[in-house]
Formats: C-alpha cells, structure tokens, sequence
C-alpha cells in the first residue's frame, strides 16, 4: 500500500498588537506541525487517527469530531460536497503553542484545520478562500490572519447576515466546548459555504532587527472570559487615543533603525488592556515601569492577544527585560517561562514529503 505524506505548519501569533485591538496579529517563530499520511488506495478507518506531542498534548481530545482543527477540516470538506474524511488519514501534531496563553493557539488549529481540508479535498483554495473559511470559524481576523500569511499584518472582517451563519453547523473556535454535544459523525452535514471575500488584510513592513519577547504565566486565560470584562462602548478620547498611536505604530515597526521613544508611546492601550489589568496580577506595574529609557532596547510592550502573556517588543538587552517582567510577576507569586522570538514572515505552507 502506498502512502502519500505531507507536512503542515502553522505559526503562534499575538494579537490585539499595542492600540490595534481586533486589528493587527504578528506571526512568531513557534508552530502548530502536522504530519498527515493518506493512503492512496482509500483503505483504512472511515475516521483519522490522531496522535499529539509537544505543548498541552494530554489536554487535547483525539476524536475527529471533538478535536477543533479535524472538526474545521470536516466543516470545509462538507462545506464542498464531501462528507466524510478519506479512509485511513492518519495525523501526527506537534504543537510548540502553549494552551489559553494569548499566542494564539485556537487561530493555529483553525488555520490547520483548514488546510488539511482542503488537502484532503484536494480543493487548491487560493489564499484568499482560505482565509474566508477559517473566517467562517473565527470571527476575529488579526490572529488567523497572521497565522495564514506571516509578518506583520492588518485585517478586518466583513459584517455577516444571520443568512451566511447558521452556527450550529460551523465549528466556532471561540465557543466550541472541549467536548460539543453534537460530537459524532451527523454533525454539521450540510454547512453553509462560505461567503467570498469575508476578510482583507493588508502586511505591513518590520525592521528586521525587532525581535519578541514573550513572557507567558503559567495559567490559562480563557478568551471568552478575557473579552467578557471589554464594556460595549467607549468614549470618543479613548478611540481617537488608538487611533493616533495605531496610524503611527504601522508605519514606526517598518522603520530601521526603530525609534524607540515614537513606538513605545505608539504601543499604547485604552482599548483593552485597562479592562483586563484585574485578570493578571502584575500587569499595570508592568505596562507602567519599564520603558525605553529604564531598559535600553525596549521598544514598546503589551499584553499578547486576550493574554495572560506580555509581549515585549526589543532590540537588545532581551534577557534583562524578560528578568525584570518575570520579577514583578514573581512579586504576585506567578510563575513564568519566556523567549525570545522572530517574526515569521512566511506564514502557513503545506508540503509533500518523501514517503
């Protein structure tokens, strides 16, 4: 029996970048990999193996129908007239993300989830059909989107009428529990397609001398839970405060050498981080003591998505502003692991490997 084989990756990211909540997502140098075999006979379980190693890898389910990125990749084959998986798939991931960290572990098994539907379908999407599917499943653009093509990016997502989402038959990564009760084989069997065009994006430049810092609690921070405490509005001092600092943030991570007092100011907040300062211990002491001029090769700081991770933008000096974030957490009794990462500016791929 001949087995073709091929390898999936997919960056971590962090999102809600300074003052661009919901809006600008960097990929980072750790991945999400799958190593996917299909036996080219269509012999084998009607259902894929799946295998975990890495980060996180006994909190992960392995059924297909309770495993997020088999649940989208399910979700695109039947969203294009394929109802169930070739026999015998088998898929082997090795995951570097950590779970519910704000590095954007949930928009990594989406785009993966993705990608393996469409090898599995044989489809070829374009980039841009790509991103809507996953679009269909996560509904805020700055992580996936940086997942999918790399760097530095801006996006944003087309409103949806109640007829393009009819929820119970996509796979929301938000809101999809560890085990759906519709977990099984009838779930889902006639998705809507996705509408094309759901999202835009647009990559912005980075001077390739910034590198990230991340500095990640040892605690889960659950998305839904940190987006619950962001109020419904928000004064017009406040926006137009994001707005300012986001126009120039774009343009100032693309400029080399970095002005390190122009991006510090421009990795300012009053969008989200305030609301979520009750949720991590550490955080205002962090965002508020160290800067450019207390630790030379800073360049700005922010919380990592919905967090608990910081994220600390630098060009130099990187282990003594990890030392003094990981001491102010060790004031609160919070443990941490950090490292330094680049940007990857390649974003996902597939490839065929030898078999």
């Amino acid at each position: 029996m001949s087995v073709r084989k091929y390898k999936i990756h997919v960056p971590a990211t962090t999102a809600n970048v300074g003052p661009g909540f919901d809006v600008c997502g960097i990929a980072l140098s750790l991945s999400l990999t799958l190593d996917v075999s299909i036996p080219s006979d269509g012999t084998g379980d009607v259902n894929p193996t799946i295998e975990y190693s890495g980060l996180d890898s006994a909190n992960v389910p392995l059924s297909p129908y309770k495993n997020l990125l088999t649940r989208v990749a399910l979700y695109v084959l039947r969203a294009n007239g394929i109802t169930a998986f070739p026999r015998g798939v088998h898929i082997h991931a090795h995951n570097e993300i950590p779970f519910g960290r704000g590095l954007g572990s949930s928009g990594a098994a989406v785009i993966a989830g993705v990608l393996l539907g469409d090898l599995l379908g044989g489809f070829k999407f374009p980039t841009a059909r790509l991103l809507d599917y996953a679009l269909m499943v996560e509904r805020h653009p700055d992580n996936v989107t940086a997942a999918l093509v790399g760097g530095f990016v801006g996006s944003y997502l087309r409103e949806l009428s109640e007829d393009d989402i009819k929820a119970a038959a996509v796979p929301l990564a938000e809101v999809l529990p560890e085990f759906p009760p519709d977990a099984g084989p009838d779930w889902g069997p006639n998705p809507p397609q996705a509408p094309g065009g759901i999202g835009h994006y647009v990559r912005f430049g980075w001077a390739p001398e910034i590198k990230a810092i991340a500095v990640m609690p040892r605690f889960e921070l659950a998305t839904a839970k940190s987006r619950g405490v962001l109020p419904e509005t928000y004064s017009r001092k406040d926006m137009v405060f994001n707005l300012q600092r986001l126009a120039v943030l774009t343009t100032a991570l693309a400029r080399s050498p970095p002005d390190a007092e122009l991006i510090y100011e421009a990795m300012k907040d009053r969008i989200h981080q305030p609301y979520r300062v009750p949720l991590i211990p550490g955080l205002q002491t962090i965002l508020s003591e160290l800067t450019y001029t207390s630790h030379p090769g800073l360049l700005g700081i922010c919380l990592s998505g919905a967090g608990p991770t910081i994220l600390a933008l630098a060009t130099d000096n990187f282990e003594s502003i990890a030392a003094e974030i990981v001491r102010i957490f060790k004031t609160e009794n919070i443990e941490v692991d950090w490292k330094v990462l680049d940007v990857d500016t390649k974003g996902s791929w597939v490839e065929e490997i030898d078999a």
